[in-house]
């Protein structure tokens, strides 16, 4: 009975809902935790929102490249798919999933602390900026990474 279910198919979608939901969990958890700190500045001046907004937006770029690569392991789905092609899909979407999973949890956290910076040094947009895009470089590599597994 589990040879009908353990399929190429089944670890391929599996595959995909990893990429995404992993991906998708750590985003949601960093776009909160800047949203915490952002609400908090925005109570004391209402004229930084722009500013928060953009910064607390960052850590939401994983889960759109979680989002990709569940797209592209989807579209490489077919009926006459091996066990094997299935788990290798299944692994690529590891990758995109876990590193964006901790990656946008502490992009979430610099993003915070750069929402701190700029309710005190508003000009440190920039910096705050600069810092949270280090972390981003990483989820960019494990996008890159499971875009390669799948070809």
């Amino acid at each position: 009975m589990l040879e009908n279910i353990l399929t190429g198919q089944f670890f391929a979608y599996l595959g995909a809902a990893v990429a995404f939901l992993v991906a998708g969990l750590g985003s949601s958890k960093g776009v909160g935790l800047a949203g915490q700190t952002g609400a908090g500045v925005l109570s004391e001046d209402p004229s930084k929102f722009g500013s928060v907004m953009l910064l607390e937006a960052l850590p939401s770029t994983q889960a759109i490249y979680g989002f990709v690569i569940a797209f592209l392991i989807i579209g490489n789905v077919n009926e006459s798919m091996t066990l094997q092609q299935g788990l290798s899909l299944f692994i690529a979407g590891l990758p995109v999933g876990i590193v964006g999973l901790v990656s946008a949890i502490f992009q979430g956290k610099v993003a915070a602390a750069g929402i701190q910076m700029i309710s005190k040094r508003p000009e440190g947009l920039g910096s705050a900026i600069t810092l949270a895009l280090m972390v981003e470089m990483f989820a960019i590599l494990s996008l890159i990474v499971s875009i390669l597994m799948i070809r």
